[in-house]
């Protein structure tokens, strides 16, 4: 892949076509007037209407990253995924260029939650009315850095040097302006995360899973130590790793802690933002698209006999032939991150007989009959089978569905943790780390471990997150022969077809948008530093 360089956006009309994205979310993530219609001044007069102004950056402004983007790159790049689908397989070979849809729709969407954030970052608190509770403001304004952080966190992994912009009227007359170095950008990444731990609110995840939706003090210091270790900070990631663990604040669903569940129920519905969720997109289907979380049907089975998606297509993504082997058989993440032939589903509903009949209970066809891809096995996690448009349900005509997706869980947490103490070395046995480590393999049902090295922890990364969008980002923080050489290793064919990719160096950037680039001549030069304030 060539390298591309940033984009020409008019800057102020991004806020103004995402703000009107936000009017469309539910009742429960409430509606706002679009921003173009109203003043600030006018609208900030209550302690709801505040809260409400991140709404739509827990899903809309994220809606076009999650859709196929995120997967097309994370996990067909990495090898976890296969597709033959004209529109996400470029990844598959190592073949994406600057004209790539998804790209440009996963590009956009991480710029629109910049720009909702630098609103609000920028003018929120010099626009509310009198009658607002100080901390209510102060907690939105720690949603506005967590999110902002959280985007140019997916934007240098993924694109490298980037700009930094963190008023977005600066660059309404400047539509030229280059790229800022990788290290600015995680400055900015740190100093943001820590202006959102100063202001969110601190919270303990209960049961009470409605509560648990926003992010918090906790959700902040996480998501810091995950940065802090692209950054081989080690000090840093287990310093904030382990304020979290020591807070209490969240569980691992169906760890020794919050017993009486299982792995497989962190992605069904009735459990979206239980203990373990640290942040989670909120979709909330409206009925109009962009509203909800389409892995259910992209992750989905279907073929002339049967369906687990409410529409008669799916399966755009499926496992790869290199993850089919990955789990060992007691480990009970396998069933439910993969779907073998023969494996059976109690709980999972799905339509039979061309789409016609619905059944409770599935026995997952022989690897001919899965159809889709044609890679044998298709993926469990996040397909949560037909419903029939109620609460829990599609209730629209893409058949996208309310199940959240996870940005980062506490099961990532322990692993950064135990990655940071073990601080780049060979090997450790200390007792923190391996406590951290050994929960993880423990609500796996698997047994504990004495030591661990880091071959150890990226493994037990890429089995637990399988399918979540990390394992890309952990082989771009690997030594590059090392990366090259597992990737260059993978089966990333199908079932009846062995192939191999290898990636050069520059694959593990993405090109910028062609686009973009015709607009922006000045973003071809190298990145500059950035001068903070």
């Amino acid at each position: 892949m060539k390298r591309r360089f940033l984009n020409g956006y008019k800057i102020l009309g991004l806020i103004a076509v995402f703000s009107l994205g936000l009017a469309s979310c539910s009742e429960e993530f409430a509606n706002r007037p679009p921003e173009d219609q109203i003043t600030l001044d006018s609208y900030y007069k209550t302690d709801a209407q505040v809260e409400s102004a991140t709404n739509g950056m827990y899903a809309r402004t994220w809606f076009q990253f999650n859709n196929k983007f995120f997967y097309a790159v994370s996990e067909v790049g990495s090898g976890n995924m296969y597709t033959n689908s004209s529109d996400v397989n470029a990844m598959r070979t190592f073949s994406i260029n600057g004209s790539d849809p998804e790209l440009v729709q996963g590009w956009r969407s991480l710029w629109s939650n910049i720009q909702q954030a630098n609103a609000l970052i920028n003018f929120l608190e010099e626009r509310v009315g009198p009658g607002v509770n100080p901390a209510v403001v102060q907690n939105t304004l720690g949603e506005a850095y967590f999110m902002r952080a959280t985007a140019y966190f997916y934007l240098v992994r993924l694109w490298g040097p980037v700009p930094i912009i963190e008023n977005s009227l600066d660059y309404v007359n400047q539509p030229e302006f280059p790229t800022n170095r990788i290290e600015d950008v995680y400055t900015l990444i740190e100093k943001d995360y820590k202006e959102a731990i100063d202001r969110l609110y601190d919270k303990t995840r209960t049961n009470a899973y409605v509560t648990n939706k926003r992010v918090s003090k906790g959700s902040a210091k996480a998501m810091l130590a995950k940065a802090y270790l692209y950054m081989k900070n080690y000090a840093g990631a287990k310093q904030m790793a382990e304020e979290v663990i020591n807070s209490g604040e969240f569980k691992l669903l169906g760890g020794t802690s919050l017993p009486g569940k299982t792995f497989g129920d962190l992605f069904t519905y009735p459990n979206n933002n239980n203990e373990e969720s640290i942040f989670s997109l909120q979709w909330v289907n409206d009925g109009n698209y962009g509203s909800g979380n389409n892995c259910n049907t992209q992750f989905g089975i279907s073929t002339s006999a049967l369906t687990t998606s409410n529409t008669s297509y799916g399966g755009v993504f499926a496992p790869s032939q290199d993850v089919i082997n990955l789990y060992d058989p007691l480990d009970k993440r396998r069933h439910e991150t993969i779907m073998f032939p023969g494996d059976t589903y109690p709980t999972m509903k799905v339509l039979v007989n061309g789409g016609k009949t619905e059944q409770m209970g599935f026995t997952v066809p022989s690897a001919e009959d899965i159809g889709g891809q044609g890679s044998g096995v298709a993926i469990k996690k996040y397909c949560i089978g037909i419903e029939n448009g109620d609460q829990t349900g599609s209730i629209d005509g893409w058949a996208m569905m309310q199940n959240c997706t996870y940005i980062m869980r506490y099961a990532d947490l322990l692993l950064i943790h135990a990655e940071a103490v073990l601080a780049g070395g060979g090997s450790t046995s200390d007792a923190a780390a391996l406590a951290s480590f050994n929960a993880v393999r423990n609500r796996a049902g698997l047994e504990s471990v004495t030591s661990i090295t880091q071959d150890d922890i990226f493994l037990e990364r890429r089995k637990e997150l399988c399918f979540e969008g990390d394992y890309w980002f952990d082989l771009g923080r690997m030594p590059r022969a090392q990366a090259i050489a597992i990737m260059g290793a993978q089966n990333r064919g199908n079932m009846w077809t062995a192939e191999f990719y290898t990636p050069s160096e520059s694959d593990f950037y993405l090109p910028y948008p062609d686009n973009d680039v015709a607009k922006n001549p000045l973003l071809l030069e190298p990145p500059v530093p950035y001068e903070f304030n």
